[in-house]
């Protein structure tokens, strides 16, 4: 018996984030902040302000993440990738504990700061997502999102180095986010080919979440720049 065509109208993972990646990508020269740091402009400040906030970004993130998975839990792929980006969150606290180090950060430095508003946006909308949000939507919201948020770290990365002359360990975050991560490609894959095919990813709700998580992630890096 002939194997019945495959149908070539349902949508994939791949092409659904990939469209999310293509259609929600920021501006060039959106975030100032980069930029600057990428010709050597800004102020060595921003390094230690940026560590501050984004100590309380990572552990609000990681929260989300262990909730959205909670959440997924009778839908295994969708709950795999948000596992794996909690467990993330943990790799990039213990990062982050360089550039702490490198801008002489203590511990009463972090627990006593007071964040700023433009900071935390991004984080309290994830939390929204987390609460009442489709989780497959959110991955291919996030997935848009890790794309930008990748490149400007490889950026800052290397400024670092190159004309900030930080140490390794201190630029240790942003290589961790810089470098592809082949396992965190995979499992958004799985999961929003889940989604699809159970029914429950809608792309055109995740663009609107995405285009959300753009702009509280451009507002982050604007207001560490002040």
């Amino acid at each position: 018996m002939a194997r019945p065509a495959p149908d070539t109208t349902r949508p994939t993972a791949v092409a659904v984030l990939d469209e999310a990646v293509c259609a929600l990508a920021p501006d060039a020269g959106a975030n100032r902040l980069v930029a600057r740091i990428g010709a050597g402009q800004a102020p060595r400040s921003v390094f230690a302000t940026f560590a501050l906030e984004q100590h309380q970004v990572i552990a609000a993130d990681r929260l989300s993440f262990r909730h959205l998975a909670r959440r997924a839990d009778g839908d295994p792929p969708v709950a795999d990738f948000f596992d794996l980006l909690a467990r993330g969150e943990t790799l990039a606290l213990e990062r982050l504990a360089g550039l702490a180090d490198a801008c002489a950060l203590t511990a009463r430095d972090l627990a006593g700061y007071q964040p700023r508003p433009g900071c935390q946006a991004y984080p309290s909308y994830a939390a929204r997502l987390a609460l009442g949000a489709q989780p497959a939507d959110v991955a291919i919201a996030l997935t848009a999102n890790f794309a930008a948020w990748g490149g400007y770290c490889a950026v800052v990365e290397a400024a670092m180095r190159d004309h900030y002359g930080f140490p390794e360990a201190a630029r240790g975050f942003f290589g961790l986010f810089a470098e592809p991560a082949p396992d965190v490609e995979e499992q958004a894959r799985a999961a929003v080919q889940h989604g699809l095919d159970t029914g429950q990813a809608q792309p055109a709700a995740a663009h609107r979440y995405g285009r959300l998580l753009q702009a509280y992630e451009l507002m982050f890096w604007n207001s560490v720049d002040g």
